[in-house]
């Protein structure tokens, strides 16, 4: 994998766990949260989103790193 690549899916995951996170803290959230004990499903594509981009930019640069 190309390191500008990893990189580039590293930031991506980052601010889309920033976004999930921010977004779990909204009122549409915590209604959702009251009546059926769980998140909003935007707001957890965001943080499943963001760790898959997350976990393969970092290994793609660790890999690169070897």
């Amino acid at each position: 994998m190309n390191t500008s690549l990893s990189i580039v899916l590293l930031i991506v995951g980052v601010a889309l766990l920033v976004t999930g996170v921010i977004a779990s803290d909204s009122l549409s959230n915590d209604v959702s949260r009251f009546f059926t004990g769980e998140l909003t499903n935007r707001t957890l594509w965001f943080l499943i989103g963001g760790v898959v981009a997350a976990a393969v930019g970092l290994g793609g640069l660790l890999r690169v790193a070897r």
